[in-house]
């Protein structure tokens, strides 16, 4: 069985198992940690200030972002409310596969509350308030944030509140107006096309003024191990997500497979 139906299979039994809510979180983060979702521990700290959205200084002066996580809207990157709610103050341990600071000085890390097994990004997600980034290469700790994502927008909480949470692929114009933020969308793919070193998904007839989905070459054998044969996709059904460019129409780059949702056959 490919590996993102493996792992649709195994959100759809975790989800079973745990309910709605926070039961849900709670369930799914079992499910994926009993699965082989393991973090190394990076140490811990009191939370002294909230950067942004996703981001905070702990009182040693280390700074954290949260891993695996994308803001819910650009204007709100920086309205740290729903993070100051959770961490503001509190005790929180820091796992992830690499400590190293990024070019900024930041520590990207799964960020838990003392005593709590949930990573705070699942508690994020469940509000509706963030939304899953899909670079994060561990299936496992991937699926107990798609699992979190899942909930919220099946309860319509936070951002799915907005039935206009999800773009159509049907609708350039509107997706252009999210030039430069981090969106997800869905359609159908029309058509499956190559040029030079790039393999492009194109969800309207127009190929220049139509969305389309852009998936560089080189990254495609990573979708294979997946078990996404891109040049299968056409008339299947999609979900993306990530940031969008205008290139007359407009584009998402998929980089990480975690970035594609195959949601229906022909």
């Amino acid at each position: 069985m490919p590996l993102h139906v493996q792992i649709s299979v195994r959100l759809a039994r975790c989800m079973a198992i745990a309910g709605a809510g926070l039961l849900l979180i709670a369930g799914v983060a079992g499910c994926a940690q009993a699965a082989g979702c393991r973090f190394e521990p990076q140490g811990d700290g009191r939370v002294a200030d909230l950067i942004d959205a996703r981001s905070f200084r702990l009182d040693d002066g280390r700074e954290v972002r949260l891993a695996g996580i994308e803001p819910v809207a650009a204007e709100q990157a920086r309205d740290s409310t729903a993070l100051a709610s959770i961490i503001g103050g509190r005790e929180v341990t820091l796992r992830g596969p690499d400590d190293t600071p990024d070019r900024y000085g930041r520590q990207s890390a799964f960020v838990f509350l003392a005593g709590s097994e949930t990573p705070v990004q699942s508690l994020l997600l469940a509000q509706g308030a963030a939304l899953v980034s899909g670079t994060i290469a561990n299936q496992d700790c991937a699926l107990l944030l798609t699992a979190a994502e899942a909930a919220a927008r099946q309860a319509k909480q936070g951002i799915w509140a907005d039935p206009s949470a999800i773009k159509s692929a049907e609708s350039p114009d509107d997706i252009l107006t999210g030039i430069g933020r981090f969106t997800v969308v869905e359609g159908r793919v029309l058509s499956v096309r190559q040029a030079g070193s790039v393999t492009y998904l194109n969800f309207g007839r127009n190929w220049t003024r139509g969305f389309a989905v852009t998936i560089p070459n080189r990254v495609l054998a990573g979708f294979a191990a997946a078990g996404i044969v891109v040049n299968s996709l056409e008339r299947r059904r999609i979900r993306v997500r990530g940031f969008v460019e205008a290139q007359r129409g407009p584009r998402i780059e998929l980089l990480q497979v975690g970035q594609m949702e195959v949601l229906s056959g022909n």
